[in-house]
């Protein structure tokens, strides 16, 4: 046990800032219209938990490989606000030589003045939710901001000093066409980011986007279509020099997203804010979703843990399997050996058998990956391990 303590550390830290000036037709996160009032009283109880946490975990439980500020629109606060809360992580925690630290921004929320405050006050890698360079696209997802305007600032990110930025796409959007698709994916590598996230959209239900599709307002991308448009652009951003290392994401050679790896090999974080999640020894939990509900629990001096779910080594397994298979390379044999103690070829023999069978999955320098055939069917072979 201790050994297996000791390999999934250090810690990530995730904080969630649940606010939007406008929230997405496709979102179904937790996130609440921006106010100063709301604000105030979000960062007030965001250091509180701050301040437990200081109390709670033990010296050698601080250090942290990432922090990643996401939302809803992290950067709805003002910068000094978020720069503060920085300034508060760096007293409690240790963070590590290299600690990235990346905060979401949405075009149209930050400028460049913003962006230079942010970059000063130890943000090293940016990430902005870009989704289309088609302003008709955009507004059917309920942005906020043009396409020129997501151009103006991924520049005026590089003017600020930032060296390590991420640009999100969505496809798959109603009404988006091949051509559209190729025009974004030239525009982004055009901008020469060292990170690129594809999602493919999810109609979450009860969201407007969903509701105007299950209604028939509008017609959703075939499942043909969706499927062409994401090996459209595993082909295109492998050939302008990105490598293909988790399902929806491209970096270039050694800029792959610390944070994000932590999550893939299934190894603990922390998060704080309304209805962030955790993984530590203790298991799984979950914080208080509303505002009202964390802020008033933090106001009373207790955690706002709402959920808690104790960790198995069956499910601790089966977690690191499917989440280790949204890797290119896969799911580490010697590492899962190291980890547990058992094979994978032993606890997941009929599951293997079954996909290799299909043609799925295949084993190949000391892994198990997907392969060409499984990847665009990644879902269904994670139900194995579940």
């Amino acid at each position: 046990m201790v050994e297996q303590y000791t390999y999934l550390k250090p810690l990530g830290l995730y904080i969630h800032v649940p606010f939007c000036l406008k929230k997405c037709c496709y979102c179904d996160f937790t996130s609440y219209p921006y106010s100063e009032a709301a604000a105030g009283v979000y960062l007030d109880a965001l250091f509180k938990e701050i301040e437990l946490y200081s109390q709670g975990l033990p010296g050698w439980d601080k250090a942290l490989a990432s922090i990643f500020i996401g939302g809803g629109t992290p950067t709805c606060l003002p910068s000094r606000s978020l720069t503060a809360v920085l300034d508060r992580l760096s007293e409690v925690f240790s963070l590590l030589p290299g600690c990235e630290v990346t905060i979401e921004a949405n075009p149209g929320t930050v400028d460049r003045q913003a962006l230079i405050e942010l970059r000063k006050g130890g943000v090293n890698r940016l990430s902005l939710g870009i989704q289309a360079f088609q302003d008709q696209l955009l507004s059917m997802l309920g942005r906020i901001h043009t396409a020129a305007e997501a151009v103006e600032t991924t520049r005026a990110a590089r003017m600020a000093g930032f060296e390590d930025l991420n640009l999100d796409f969505i496809f798959g959007i109603p009404g988006q066409t091949l051509a559209d698709w190729q025009e974004t994916l030239s525009l982004a590598a055009s901008l020469e980011p060292e990170h690129i996230a594809v999602y493919g959209l999810q109609l979450e239900a009860g969201t407007p986007l969903e509701n105007l599709v299950s209604r028939g307002k509008i017609q959703p991308c075939s499942e043909d279509l969706e499927l062409f448009l994401y090996q459209t652009a595993i082909q295109y951003l492998s050939g302008q020099g990105y490598v293909h290392y988790e399902i929806s994401n491209f970096a270039r050679p050694g800029r792959e997203s610390i944070h994000n790896l932590g999550y893939w090999l299934n190894r603990y974080y922390l998060g704080l804010g309304p209805a962030a999640h955790s993984y530590l020894p203790c298991g799984r939990y979950a914080n208080e979703s509303t505002l009202e509900g964390y802020a008033g629990r933090l106001a009373q001096g207790e955690l706002p843990v709402s959920t808690t779910e104790a960790g198995t080594v069956r499910t601790e397994m089966a977690e690191t399997m499917f989440l280790g298979l949204r890797l290119i390379s896969g799911v580490d044999l010697t590492a899962f050996y190291q980890r547990f103690g058992r094979r994978v070829e032993d606890v997941y023999r009929l599951e293997i058998t079954r996909l290799l069978k299909a043609g799925f999955v295949e084993f190949a320098n000391g892994r198990l990956r997907l392969t060409a055939a499984g990847l665009p069917l990644a879902n269904e072979v994670f139900i194995e391990f579940l």
